[in-house]
């Protein structure tokens, strides 16, 4: 088989790699020319753990290539995949102009019968849309070339894409025609002989499922986060609390653990466009509406601490911060709470001295030189008033204490995602804040 896909980002980069893990012949596309130059080069411009081995080799072998070109690597695709971006639109709707740019070239282009998948996060409706865009095109070159629009939507987690694409969960495909499904399940029939389950359903379906899946976890963790904010007032412990529910096999252990706010490129933007879907039908997502308001709230609850402790009043202070990505193993900077606590320093009058072992050109390119950025995370310590630990990333889970406690002014630690006990810290000297905790 030969397959196309539509954009070298997140999603693109990982989906085509994958794809010519297992043997097929890939082209990713993209219109920016230095980053295919890049990619050509053996430059990966995400950090993915595992991901440049991939490309690195699928490369030397020939199964991937890259291209600026659609209009010439569209020609006898099997598949197509649309992997551009769907960013949120000022009303927090998905903006779908790069999808449909996308349709409509490879309406102006393709040559013979294909399977066209949004690979996007897209709502429904969406492939209607695709489906009408590339007819048009076609219709403009008086050409009657059959083919099947369908959805496919991604679950990868940023950090452990990889796995999740080789390792599926399960394959969620929205097809309406039995050939496009003998051609997704031929596609995908290399993941299928391990036992990972292929789910067939209508389009409209598999589009949703996408953010219904997305708005699920962002409701558990915003939920969590809600009964930690609790415990603190009533004098509960939340991680005790986590333990006791977790165990429960209806509620599960996973995405139960409080801290600082969901971010990253995903569970805000889906939450706000699935929230502008129901909206724009004449329904209210009232409880996803909570959701992404006690996120918003909670990206606060660490700093809200920082001042709590200092009389409000920073000005003049340095702050180390441990952590800037929204989460370990990614140097995705969307969103992340980090943003939220640097900015809400600075505007106090205080300073920060930031170390992230990934993150921190991400950032430089994101915020600039507004913070200082050190070369190790006990460096950002050397005449810090306070340690906020924002990301937990597996370096900071054992450090040094003693080194810590040596090198702040004020042994004293905000824990925004719970990584220390508080009992253990207080017997070494710190003062500890987490979030829910005694």
């Amino acid at each position: 088989m030969k397959i196309v896909v539509v954009g070298t980002g997140y999603v693109g980069l990982v989906t085509g790699t994958c794809f010519a893990e297992v043997g097929i012949d890939v082209i990713c596309v993209d219109i920016d020319h230095t980053k295919i130059e890049n990619l050509n080069k053996g430059i990966i411009p995400i950090f993915e753990p595992g991901l440049e081995t991939l490309v690195t080799k699928n490369v030397s072998k020939g199964r991937l290539q890259f291209s600026t070109s659609l209009a010439e690597s569209i020609k006898g695709a099997d598949v197509a995949f649309i992997a551009v971006g769907t960013p949120p639109g000022e009303d927090g709707s998905a903006d779908l102009k790069y999808v449909i740019g996308v349709a409509q070239e490879i309406g102006q282009h393709m040559n013979s019968y294909g399977v066209i998948v949004t690979k996007s996060t897209v709502p429904v409706g969406t492939a209607e849309k695709v489906q009408l865009a590339i007819q048009q095109e076609l219709e403009k070159r008086q050409l009657d070339i059959t083919f099947d629009v369908a959805s496919n939507p991604e679950f990868l987690k940023e950090g452990a894409a990889i796995d999740d694409f080789l390792k599926p969960d399960r394959i969620v495909v929205g097809v309406s025609s039995l050939k496009a499904e003998e051609v997704m399940r031929k596609l995908y029939k290399p993941f299928l002989l391990n036992g990972h389950p292929i789910i067939f359903m209508d389009v409209p379906s598999a589009e949703m499922t996408k953010y219904a899946a997305n708005s699920m976890l962002a409701t558990k963790i915003s939920f969590m986060n809600d009964i930690a904010n609790l415990c603190e007032i009533v004098g509960a412990d939340v991680n005790m609390v986590r333990k006791g529910i977790g165990s429960d096999a209806r509620i599960g252990n996973k995405f139960i653990y409080p801290g600082i706010g969901y971010g990253g490129s995903c569970f805000p933007k889906d939450v706000k466009a699935l929230i502008k879907t129901a909206a724009s039908n004449g329904y209210q997502m009232q409880i996803l509406e909570a959701v992404e308001a006690v996120n918003e709230k909670q990206k606060s609850v660490l700093f809200e601490k920082l001042m709590n402790r200092f009389q409000g009043n920073i000005a003049g202070k340095t702050f180390a911060i441990w952590g800037l990505s929204f989460k370990p193993n990614t140097d995705d900077m969307r969103e992340a709470p980090s943003l939220v606590i640097i900015d809400k320093i600075l505007n106090a009058g205080g300073k920060v001295k930031a170390y992230d072992p990934i993150a921190m050109p991400e950032t430089r390119h994101s915020i600039g030189d507004i913070i200082e950025y050190s070369k190790t995370e006990y460096e950002a310590l050397e005449n810090s008033d306070a340690l906020l630990i924002v990301t937990e990333w597996a370096d900071f889970r054992s450090p040094n204490f003693e080194k810590i406690k040596i090198a702040l002014i004020n042994p004293i630690v905000f824990d925004g995602r719970n990584i220390y006990d508080t009992k253990e810290l207080n017997e070494l000297g710190f003062e500890h804040y987490g979030i829910g905790t005694k």
